[in-house]
């Protein structure tokens, strides 16, 4: 597993453990709402009690009152006494539960999403087409004239879906890094673009006629074999085979990638004109 992919993992166990706190958090306050709603209800009984006490007391002076005034109205109607009593199942959730709840609803949607991000991110492309499967460059007399220029000099083939360079490969592969690792076919390798110091997309130079990496100045010769510079091996190469239509396929799985310390046995020149930083 990559540092990529334990980073996403590490993530992944935070955020279900905040969740896990959120929802333990609004559990635990869940009860004290309902009774503080009890609490409620019985002080609203206590002051119905008091009001209906102090209406019995009061009720000969109000007489009295109402004999002065002549007051022939309907008699006054205690406010309380409008409200009807409900039950806990028809009270429903108050407002802080509901709040809760929708922050809890909004967050389980966010790591659900995040989870399936992390999960499409960590799931091999073995798929044909596209990269972390096999690419299919292109049959092999159409690749070839691509490799040289008009005045006969190399040059690269670069393959985005593969996201590798097609090099012409005419040295003798016995003794070299490239014997016996499957990485020449009808003549080409596929070099990976990226340097294997930090990672860098490495361009090609033209006038010394290979690979110059201008992030930290690793040099490689149109091989791929390591020149100069602080990178720890030869660029990286993939798997090529020749299907019966001859085709060349480039199988950039993970799997495929094939890594070579540094050479000693140079199989083509380098420099072979200024470079290019």
């Amino acid at each position: 597993m990559s540092t990529t992919q334990l980073l996403i993992v590490a993530f992944a166990v935070i955020a279900l453990l905040a969740a896990a706190a959120i929802f333990a958090v609004a559990w635990r306050r869940g009860p004290r709402e309902e009774s503080r709603a009890a609490l409620d209800r019985a002080a609203v009984r206590r002051d119905r009690s008091a009001a209906t006490e102090n209406q019995e007391d009061d009720e000969p002076e109000a007489a009295a009152v109402a004999v002065l005034v002549d007051d022939e109205g309907p008699p006054p109607v205690d406010p309380l006494e409008l409200r009807p009593e409900i039950t806990e199942e028809e009270y429903g959730v108050t407002r802080r539960q509901f709040f809760n709840r929708g922050i809890m609803a909004i967050f389980g949607i966010f790591l659900a999403q995040f989870g399936i991000a992390a999960l499409a991110f960590m799931w091999p492309k073995l798929s044909s087409g596209g990269f972390g499967g096999k690419v299919n460059a292109g049959k092999l007399a159409d690749i070839e004239p691509l490799l040289f220029d008009a005045a006969g000099r190399v040059q690269p083939l670069f393959v985005p879906a593969a996201q590798s360079y097609i090099m012409p490969f005419q040295a003798d592969v016995a003794g070299t890094a490239f014997d016996g690792k499957g990485v020449v076919a009808g003549g080409f390798v596929a070099l990976w673009q990226r340097c294997v110091h930090l990672g860098c997309r490495v361009p090609w130079c033209d006038s010394s006629i290979g690979f110059e990496c201008p992030c930290h100045g690793s040099k490689y010769n149109a091989h791929g074999e390591y020149e100069d510079g602080p990178a720890p091996r030869n660029l990286d190469r993939f798997v090529v085979t020749v299907n019966d239509a001859d085709e060349l396929i480039i199988d950039t799985n993970p799997s495929a990638v094939v890594q070579t310390p540094r050479a000693t046995a140079k199989t083509i020149e380098y420099p072979q004109g200024p470079s290019c930083i």
